[in-house]
């Protein structure tokens, strides 16, 4: 028998299994105890699983990254920060924390701003639902699928040979040189050009929650304004973008810790040459050199998303808080 098909046979049956198996299980523990200790113990035997694979899956690999980034290349001998220092101190890894950087204010800048004008302008037109699926759909693809299609809109080809660049195409036709999109590194701009990628991608995830926000807004606090004589640019300053923050500082958090964890794209388009390598990209460029600086960086992009995710969560439950 096809050893696939005794795994699936094993997974469709053992799983099930398995988990009436541990319902059988936690009922009769539950009738060991007293009625008095049955309330308190029951949510800790159905959190039970959910927390033992949080801590092989999550906990352990994490605490074993950051010892890891302490050791030498074979993992034999404690290095203390060299990992660090390395990271602080390479070109490589310098221009790799640039272009983060980049990353992070451009596509924060890019998706929040246009997601917020899109839906300013959509909620007015007869059909919003069309437009925003159109504009959502980029989302539904793939980051590699999404590489691929814009490395074809920026390929170029060394002149006199024909352009089959979308871009450089259509610079040709109307008699412009065509231009290396990508390996121009002056300034960051190929690492623009790859945050154009993502940004056409979600830019539709914040236009929909923006949107969502928008219509959440009280109409006759929009009248009462206009009534008194605001002009729209007035009313958007002082009572959409105010009553909006909340949800802009969200979508914001979002795009920051997305921006962080960027990979694909560089590792697709460029594989990080032309200097776009970003973080991410140069963790997986030295995993199989230097493990423990592959590690000592995975810990500082872990530092660099802590604390948004935590003012991410936190504004989460103030906003549930209010409702």
């Amino acid at each position: 028998m096809d050893p696939r098909l005794v795994t699936a046979i094993i997974v469709l049956v053992g799983v099930p299994a398995v988990l009436i198996g541990y319902i059988w299980l936690t009922e009769v523990v539950l009738r060991l105890v007293g009625e008095r200790s049955r309330g308190s113990i029951r949510p800790w035997l159905w959190l039970a699983p959910a927390l033992a694979f949080l801590t092989v899956f999550l906990v352990y690999p994490t605490i074993g990254t950051i010892i890891r980034s302490f050791q030498n290349k074979a993992g034999t001998s404690f290095i203390g920060i060299d990992n660090y220092s390395w990271f602080f101190s390479s070109d490589s890894a310098l221009i790799a924390l640039r272009n983060s950087l980049i990353w992070l204010v451009a596509l924060t800048a890019i998706t929040v701003g246009l997601g917020l004008l899109i839906a300013l302008v959509v909620d007015r037109v007869r059909y919003e639902t069309v437009a925003k699926t159109v504009i959502f759909v980029p989302l539904a693809i793939s980051m590699v699928a999404a590489s691929v299609i814009w490395t074809f809109m920026y390929y170029y080809i060394t002149p006199p040979d024909p352009q089959v660049g979308t871009l450089n195409a259509a610079l040709s036709t109307v008699g412009i040189p065509p231009v290396a999109w990508v390996q121009q590194s002056q300034f960051g701009f190929n690492s623009i050009l790859l945050v154009i990628v993502m940004a056409w991608m979600w830019t539709g995830f914040a236009m929909v929650i923006l949107s969502a926000a928008l219509k959440g807004i009280n109409p006759e606090l929009l009248e009462a304004a206009r009534v008194d004589g605001a002009r729209e640019g007035q009313v958007f300053r002082y009572i959409t973008l105010p009553l909006l923050a909340p949800t802009v500082a969200v979508v914001t958090t979002t795009m920051i810790i997305t921006a962080l964890k960027a990979f694909d794209i560089v590792y697709v388009m460029t594989n990080g040459n032309f200097d776009t390598q970003v973080v991410a990209s140069l963790m997986y460029q030295q995993m199989t050199p230097s493990p423990g600086r592959a590690s000592a960086i995975a810990v500082i992009l872990l530092l660099a998303i802590v604390p948004v995710m935590a003012l991410n969560i936190r504004r989460f439950r103030a906003q549930e808080a209010i409702r």
